[in-house]
């Protein structure tokens, strides 16, 4: 089958799962025994009955041909997405060939596979529409009305925050923990009415500095410095270079569009991972494109409490087309058109020295001051202690790059020490400011990219 040509292996299939429970229950499901009717079509997509505890089976069936991950349907009265038995169905196709043979789709999977594909059909039209084509049916003038007022706004919120920090300064940073979070709360539901979502994170963040552990003073201080950047690079956007000034409009939390030029490329799944918040879970997901060498990020949204949509596993390559966002330095993308579903893969991004790692990082600063990491690829690195912390120092060279407070703690470092056994590795990650964030690692002889996340 050209779309199951390449197997997933089992945990990239348990990447999908939505909890342990559900990871370990489709795990039971992942054997012929509840199954009938199995099948996959040269589209893409795999279909199977998997006996319940009722006389009815499940109707079960993933449709593997999206570049944004598979998609999934069944008749079980489950809300998890997806749910164990698309769980187990996909692991009994990346298992045993002979177990999903290919097959003409069935009456009962017929139709919600068919709408997907017109559905993908419709988005890929809409997708090679000129940009800026609105079919008419927008205002441009009453856009541009809105943009300006959104930006009077905005300014009104920077000329705000520009008299806070200078109030702060001026009557000293020890009085940051009298006033305590309260205050800073309040400025940043100010610059959220002003529609400036990320000059508020900005000042959130600036009250949960004070008093947050030795050397929070200096802490302090660089992101007031940092804010007052921000805030100054808005109210003087007329006078910067256009790359500049569209990085400041997205750092301050204003929309855009990515209006780059599409690239084709076969990209590698780097990474996967989640944050959330009491109103949104993000997931981003790094890719590395093998003929243009460039590493790329993309984003995606969910309601608190459920997962975004996009599901690219780690170990995963796909043929497809991206464009940028505007900004100087940025590395976010927009997923288009797409040659072929994702499939495994045993390609390796290339990968740097830990000095040139940091190097790196320094050099997007250039670009964008307040980029807190890049993504970067080590090449034989060992995890190794440094007291009560970590770090992966190069096996060729007198150089180290610290973990981040954040990595020490995640139970992806006992993989990455436990993979590692002492040996040189290949780590993808984070880094930046705070040291490096190990995301994905290749052991040193073959096999398979290991998440760490």
């Amino acid at each position: 089958m050209t779309q199951q040509g390449v197997r997933w292996t089992a945990d990239q299939v348990l990447a999908l799962a939505p909890d342990a429970a559900s990871r370990k229950a489709g795990s039971k499901l992942g054997a012929a025994g509840p199954w009938s009717g199995t099948g996959g079509s040269g589209e893409g997509a795999v279909w199977g009955l998997c006996k319940g505890s009722g006389s009815t089976p499940y109707r079960t069936v993933v449709d593997l041909a999206d570049a944004s991950g598979p998609a999934f349907t069944c008749s079980c009265p489950s809300r998890k997405f997806p749910c164990k038995h698309a769980l187990g169905l996909l692991l009994l196709w990346a298992g045993d060939e002979s177990a999903v043979p290919r097959a003409e789709e069935p009456d009962w999977a017929e139709p919600w596979l068919t709408g997907r594909r017109e559905r993908a059909k419709e988005k890929e039209r809409k997708a090679r529409e000129p940009a800026g084509s609105t079919g008419g049916a927008a205002d441009p003038e009453a856009a541009r009305r809105r943009a300006e007022r959104r930006a009077e706004r905005v300014t009104a919120g920077a000329t705000e925050l520009e008299q806070r920090l200078a109030d702060l300064l001026r009557d000293g940073l020890a009085g940051a923990e009298r006033t305590g979070y309260a205050l800073w709360e309040e400025a940043a539901a100010r610059m959220v009415d002003a529609q400036a979502p990320g000059l508020a994170a900005r000042a959130r963040e600036l009250g949960a500095l004070p008093s947050s552990g030795p050397g929070w003073p200096v802490r302090l201080l660089e992101e007031c410095a940092l804010l007052h950047l921000l805030d100054q690079g808005w109210l003087r956007r007329e006078r910067l270079p256009d790359a500049l000034a569209a990085t400041v409009r997205s750092r301050v939390g204003l929309p855009a569009s990515a209006d780059g030029p599409p690239v084709r490329d076969r990209w590698l799944v780097l990474a996967q991972y989640d944050t959330a918040d009491a109103r949104l879970t993000t997931r981003r997901v790094w890719l590395y494109g093998t003929e243009s060498e460039r590493t790329v990020l993309l984003l995606s949204y969910g309601a608190a409490g459920r997962a975004p949509e996009l599901t690219l596993p780690v170990g995963l390559a796909l043929e497809a087309e991206v464009s940028a966002y505007p900004g100087a330095g940025q590395r976010r993308v927009a997923l288009g058109r797409q040659f072929a579903p994702p499939e495994g893969t045993g390609a390796r991004p290339p990968g740097v020295t830990t000095s040139r790692a940091v190097a790196r990082y320094g050099e997007a600063l250039v670009d964008d001051p307040w980029l807190e990491s890049v993504p970067v690829v080590l090449e034989r690195v060992v995890p190794v202690p440094d007291g009560e912390s970590w770090q992966l120092a190069d096996a060729d060279a007198d150089t180290a790059l610290p973990l981040t407070p954040a990595a020490r703690g995640r139970s992806g470092l006992w993989r990455l020490v436990a993979l590692a056994g002492g040996r040189p590795l290949t780590v993808f990650g984070e880094c930046g400011h705070r040291g490096f964030t190990p995301l994905t690692a290749w052991p040193s002889g073959p096999g398979p990219a290991v998440p760490l996340c």
